[in-house]
């Protein structure tokens, strides 16, 4: 199990790194993570959820996704409250509070999931949440030393050297550990490293002096990473600007959810993909504004009337801009939002954008489904999924965007083709339909496939990985009983 010193060190690409590497080697790998918090969601076989992370550490074991590989995925909804989603399916909305006094409670639910992927696998490569030194969270904790004791799993305690501090953050995690927890660590690995490592030397021998762990290696910051999906929206906040002609603009909604929609826009020579932060106006030289997902249809609505956002779209539109709706962007593109039941916060119902001649109801069943079709007006084809809350009506005499392999459509496009909308995350992955987007505001497509990019990047770090990482004692300490 990889835990880490703090979020964002590392961990979800290194149990990645490690799965493509040891399958490579011919292992039978499967990835797991016993808690996830986060709005960027996958859909596994079955129809369930799991957390994008294990998503991609599936692809990396070259293995389908299911939801034993995260058992417990938490979506926040709002600052107190998100949705609970256990093997997959919702179990309702609570509190920060409840779910503190409630969560040790799915355990069994999460040692059930563990225990079928070990009888699997060769290898079940773990990853924590958060930090295990955050130990006003460690009564009933089910994401790190909670689990790792209850299922007697060895930890592999990460620090990241490029936030600072690494030497303190490690030895700091040693002395606020219960005893017991600290004697499930093993190891340790220093994360994101630039420069020469000699200058480290005398570092890693006072962290393992201070510690008593054994260093298992120095990774170096992995540029290619960022070919990869993330999984946490702090990322937006440094998201690294590509300089192609052609302007792409997202507002970063409060909620935001499945932003790695737009990945395979950010690799494009062609294209600038702006992440508009709050705050920011809409950049006046965007080709194309897209609406993304959002956790919380309804609010981030709100949220975008107040950056003034809508104001700017007004403006795009009127310039002759076109604009994509996503899921919650593309009920935000209606005319109505409604939710009768409460299912977002208070029930209400609240006007939309009005580019679209659609009305959303918001109903408490959640469809997830995987789909694939083509786009109609160019025949290309697609490959995506579906997370959503909300029933969307649409007027008779409208276009459908989207057709799918099972006849069904999705979606609409205006008249003049300029603002479409659709529930489809991950539109842009196939080259080809991808090809049509960007034609459309005057560039063109790589014509990569976003999953051949993934699997050459995993390829990539698992080399990069093998060099740097003591392996054979990572293994040894997945052997021990």
């Amino acid at each position: 199990m990889l835990q880490g010193t703090g979020s964002d060190v590392g961990k979800s690409v290194l149990v990645a790194g490690l799965c493509r590497l040891f399958t490579n080697r011919g292992m039978r790998v499967r990835p797991f993570k016993p808690q996830n918090m986060s709005n960027n969601a996958a859909v596994a076989e079955g129809r369930g959820e799991i957390g994008r992370a294990q998503a991609l550490q599936a692809i990396a074991c070259r293995t389908p996704a299911t939801v034993d590989m995260n058992p417990v995925l938490i979506k926040p909804q709002s600052d107190t409250g998100a949705q609970l989603i256990v093997h997959g399916r919702v179990q309702g909305a609570m509190g920060s509070l409840f779910y503190m006094q409630e969560k040790a409670a799915l355990l069994d639910a999460v040692l059930a999931s563990f225990n079928r992927l070990r009888a699997q696998a060769d290898l079940v490569m773990v990853e924590g949440a958060g930090s295990p030194a955050e130990v006003n969270l460690r009564s009933g904790d089910i994401a790190n030393m909670g689990f790792a004791r209850a299922a007697n799993v060895p930890v592999i305690l990460v620090g990241d050297i490029d936030r600072g501090g690494v030497i303190a953050s490690l030895v700091g995690t040693r002395a606020v550990l219960d005893p017991q927890d600290a004697a499930m660590i093993r190891g340790f690995l220093i994360n994101k490293f630039r420069g020469d490592v000699r200058l480290f030397e005398a570092g890693y021998a006072e962290i393992e002096k201070r510690t008593g762990w054994t260093g298992l290696g120095i990774v170096p910051w992995l540029a290619a990473a960022r070919s990869l999906p993330a999984e946490d929206a702090v990322v937006l906040d440094r998201h690294e600007r590509s300089e192609g002609a052609v302007v792409i603009a997202v507002p970063m909604l409060s909620r935001i959810a499945n932003f790695d929609d737009f990945d395979p826009l950010r690799h494009e020579p062609g294209v600038r993909l702006v992440m508009v932060p709050p705050g920011t106006p809409l950049p006046a030289d965007a080709a194309l504004v897209i609406l993304p997902g959002t956790k919380a249809t309804i609010a981030d609505l709100a949220f975008l009337r107040a950056q003034g956002w809508d104001v700017d779209l007004a403006a795009h539109v009127r310039r002759g801009g076109h604009v994509l709706g996503v899921c919650g962007g593309y009920q935000m593109l209606g005319r109505s939002i409604a939710d009768p039941d409460g299912i977002e916060g208070s029930a209400e119902t609240v006007a939309g954008l009005g580019y679209l001649p659609i009305d959303t109801t918001l109903t408490g069943d959640k469809r997830v489904t995987r789909t694939q079709g083509v786009e109609l007006l160019s025949q290309a084809p697609f490959e995506g999924y579906e997370i959503h809350v909300g029933r969307t009506t649409v007027d008779s005499n409208t276009r459908p965007l989207l057709r799918f392999a099972d006849g069904a459509v999705d979606g609409v496009i205006s008249a003049d083709g300029r603002i479409a909308g659709c529930y489809v995350h991950g539109l842009f992955d196939r080259a080809e339909q991808r090809a049509v987007w960007l034609a459309r505001v005057g560039a063109m497509s790589d014509g990569v496939n976003q999953r051949a990019r993934v699997d050459a990047t995993l390829d990539e770090i698992a080399v990069a990985l093998e060099r740097v990482v003591d392996v054979g004692r990572v293994l040894g300490i997945a052997s021990e009983e």
